[in-house]
């Protein structure tokens, strides 16, 4: 794609430098999208995520806190966005279950006001209201435990179970809510475990795979028997973008991999 045409898209991408967040940027400009990518830098973000795509003209950093109002105001002025995707949150069940109310200001009050920014950036110009999309992206946490057979989809009722899958189960009703009572343009999506390049460590995968070529003992919780659906990160961020430009405002969808496995039958696979 030349470079000297205009962008199809300004997507503000939070939480861009993360696992997630950074194959959406990536992605993104591949696309020929301009991508405004605004992360706090976290312990779990890296930028050398996104090196591939940081010297191009259709990408720009703002570091700061999802928390943080006025910077956000700010940020919504500068960039004038057509869309938002928001990936930024607190993600690690054992952290949520260690120190959960970072997840209650990540998940819920950074999101509220996100909300508020966006709601505030359309009422200041409304010539965008007609195009612009706010699309969250949350977890099939969400929905509690898989069970031995069958899987979720956007019919499966809400049984969070963590202080983490509490909080997005928070946010995702915080989302439906600014789109039912302020009219807020919203999608919103649910995905299954992630798994790819540049994960960050502590997730099962990198650690079955880094404790197996060391030679150290692998850690399982319990039986091993919890049952995830598994979903290649490029495969996740290639439908995040299908739904933030197709997806009906106001709908919920469930994004997975159709791997469905128990975390013993993952380790001895990779094994």
């Amino acid at each position: 794609r030349s470079r000297s045409t205009e962008p199809r898209m300004k997507l503000l991408v939070t939480g861009g430098a993360g696992f997630i967040g950074s194959a959406v940027v990536r992605q993104a400009v591949a696309a020929g999208h301009a991508v405004v990518n605004l992360d706090v830098l976290a312990y779990s973000a890296n930028l050398a995520n996104v090196a591939s795509v940081a010297d191009s003209p259709l990408y720009a950093f703002e570091e700061a806190d999802i928390c943080d109002a006025e910077r956000l105001g700010a940020i919504f002025e500068t960039h004038r966005p057509d869309a938002v995707m928001h990936l930024a949150a607190e993600s690690h069940v054992d952290r949520s279950i260690d120190g959960p109310m970072a997840f209650v200001r990540t998940n819920l009050v950074g999101t509220a006001t996100l909300l508020e920014a966006s709601r505030s950036y359309l009422k200041a110009h409304p010539d965008k209201a007609e195009s612009f999309r706010f699309h969250h992206v949350s977890t099939d946490e969400v929905f509690g435990a898989l069970g031995e057979t069958g899987s979720f989809d956007e019919e499966t009722p809400y049984d969070p179970n963590s202080p983490y899958s509490a909080t997005k189960a928070g946010s995702d009703m915080l989302v439906r809510a600014w789109g039912e009572t302020f009219k807020l343009p919203v999608v919103l999506t649910n995905c299954s475990n992630n798994y790819g390049p540049y994960q960050f460590p502590e997730k099962l995968i990198p650690v079955v795979v880094l404790n197996a070529v060391a030679g150290r003992p692998i850690p399982v919780y319990g039986a091993g028997a919890n049952v995830r659906d598994w979903l290649h990160v490029e495969d996740h961020a290639a439908a995040l973008l299908l739904v933030l430009q197709k997806g009906v405002l106001g709908e919920t969808y469930c994004i997975g991999g159709n791997a469905e496995r128990s975390n013993l039958q993952l380790v001895h696979a990779i094994c």
